[in-house]
């Protein structure tokens, strides 16, 4: 989670594909330019050990947008495909 959030603060597209599902991964994304991560915090998490092979993040992402600050809430399913820790979707 915390490496895809920064792929995001740094718009790394190649990096936020790589680790998606391909089962619901886009076929592009697009970042919009006026938005500007600014921190994220873990909540909570299941799973995500070396032993499983499904876990979840529930997280706040805060941003700002045009001046203002807001933050994002998620609970994001993880799973492992071809061994390696990769997102699903929101839950």
């Amino acid at each position: 989670m915390r490496s895809r959030y920064s792929a995001y603060a740094l718009g790394d597209k190649d990096y936020l594909l790589r680790t998606w599902h391909s089962t619901t991964r886009p076929k592009r994304l697009e970042f919009d330019p006026d938005l500007r991560w600014t921190g994220l915090r873990i909540l909570s998490t299941t799973g995500g050990s070396p032993f499983h092979k499904a876990g979840t993040v529930e997280f706040d992402a805060s941003y700002e947008q045009n001046g203002h600050v807001e933050v994002m809430h998620e609970n994001s399913s993880f799973t492992r495909e071809d061994g390696h820790w990769v997102y699903v979707r929101a839950t």
